[in-house]
């Protein structure tokens, strides 16, 4: 299917799809278009495969739709640098500031961890099963599926009404931690495509590069932008210079081979920090806020649009979905060991509300990021059950974890708590 028909599609059946849940399903968007897609997917599959003429047409086409569009490509390199920045403009950057080295923690430390812990217990699970899926597989599984999709949880934020301050851990966690899975994933990818095992010079110089270089250079491409942004007042022009610091950025990490995703998020940081109140008239930053909300609204809708779909290509069998019912637990267990029992452990030191390392477990949702790093795998038998394992992972932290996380947070950190962070809004 030609790139602008495939386009076209998407948007048709992403609005259509948000018309429907404003209407009748009352569900968070994002969550709404998803839940759409994944049930019209299963109607489809199911429905087609009795060969009634027209039903099994529309399955066809769908699927033709679907294959036509890489969805690693689209997310990686398309939207995920839009909705990282897009994220960032508004977190709270003085408050992040102040608890830097707990965000460190639970992004770097954190998810090492956690991809150790997924992998060795996936490792063990799977062969208990009879399931023969390498170590280094599950590594990588461990890996892709440890961070918190950044797009995903700052939805969820938004519903959940949570305090400022444990908002900006999640957040804050959520914007680096997929930064250190990209990094993780292209050192397992190494081993898996060369079938060589790195050195720990390689890793630490990769990590070095990737990571602390794409901080770096976001941090000088927010300040070039800054500095654009405060020499005029026009917030057509302004509004461009931020998408093309976004577009042209974002292409040019690749070329540096520094973490684009880190760069972005550390661009978008000083631009909502310092661009927004020192280089922007209230004209301008009203209209650079509604821009970047649409954009971010309308690409949130086509991704999750896109993980609905999926589902039509993908071969599920019983033993998977039982794998990935496991699956689903080791992932909320290693979310727990990893980032829920330092936070209740070390509280003196993380000084968050009690309560918040239920709401920091229950917070961690997986999205588009997830499928699209599994979606990198080399292809064959074993990326296949990496991807199907995930996605069911990914489709429970959607639906599951997305749609009850503000109940937790009610529940673990009291109504009061939560009513008082909705009343006082957002930076």
């Amino acid at each position: 299917m030609p790139t602008h028909e495939a386009l076209a599609t998407l948007m048709v059946m992403a609005a259509v799809s948000g018309w429907l849940n404003y209407r009748y399903l009352k569900l968070p968007m994002t969550i709404g278009v998803m839940v759409l897609s994944l049930v019209g997917s299963v109607i489809l599959t199911v429905a087609g495969s009795f060969y009634i003429g027209p039903v099994n047409s529309a399955r066809v086409a769908v699927e033709t739709l679907v294959r036509s569009i890489d969805l690693h490509t689209v997310v990686m390199e398309g939207m995920l640098s839009f909705l990282l920045f897009a994220g960032a403009l508004h977190v709270d950057v003085r408050l992040l500031a102040n608890y830097r080295l707990q965000v460190l923690g639970l992004a770097v430390v954190g998810t090492l961890v956690s991809t150790f812990v997924v992998g060795y217990a996936s490792s063990y699970v799977l062969n208990a099963l009879g399931m023969d899926l390498p170590f280094i597989y599950c590594l990588a599984f461990g890996a892709l599926i440890s961070p918190t999709d950044p797009i995903a949880v700052l939805g969820v934020l938004k519903a959940a009404k949570v305090p400022r301050v444990v908002e900006t851990a999640i957040a804050g966690e959520s914007l680096f931690n997929d930064g250190v899975a990209v990094v993780v994933m292209t050192l397992l990818l190494t081993v898996i495509s060369e079938g060589r095992n790195p050195s720990g010079h390689d890793i630490l110089s990769l990590f070095a590069h990737e990571a602390l270089g794409g901080i770096a250079y976001g941090a000088v491409l927010g300040l070039i932008c800054f500095n654009m942004l405060k020499t005029i007042d026009d917030y057509q022009v302004e509004v461009l210079i931020t998408v093309a610091t976004v577009m042209g950025g974002y292409s040019l990490a690749h070329t540096l081979h520094v973490s684009g995703p880190l760069a972005m998020v550390v661009c978008g940081l000083v631009i909502g920090e310092f661009g927004r109140s020192e280089a922007m008239s209230d004209s301008t930053r009203q209209h650079l806020d509604t821009f970047w909300e649409l954009l971010d609204t309308v690409l949130n809708a086509v991704l999750f649009l896109l993980i609905g779909l999926e589902a039509i290509v993908l071969n599920f069998s019983l033993p998977i979905l039982v794998a990935g019912g496991v699956a689903i637990v080791i992932t909320l267990a290693a979310r727990f060991l990893t980032v829920g029992a330092p936070v209740a452990l070390l509280s003196g030191w993380f000084r968050l509300p009690a309560g918040s390392a239920k709401v920091l477990t229950w917070c961690g949702v997986r999205g588009g990021v997830s499928v699209a790093l599994a979606l990198s795998l080399p292809p064959g038998p074993h990326a296949e059950t990496v991807v199907l394992l995930t996605y069911v992972v990914v489709i429970f932290s959607i639906l599951v974890q997305g749609l009850t996380v503000a109940r937790v947070a009610r529940g673990a950190l009291g109504p009061a708590a939560t009513a008082d962070a909705g009343s006082a809004g957002h930076h």
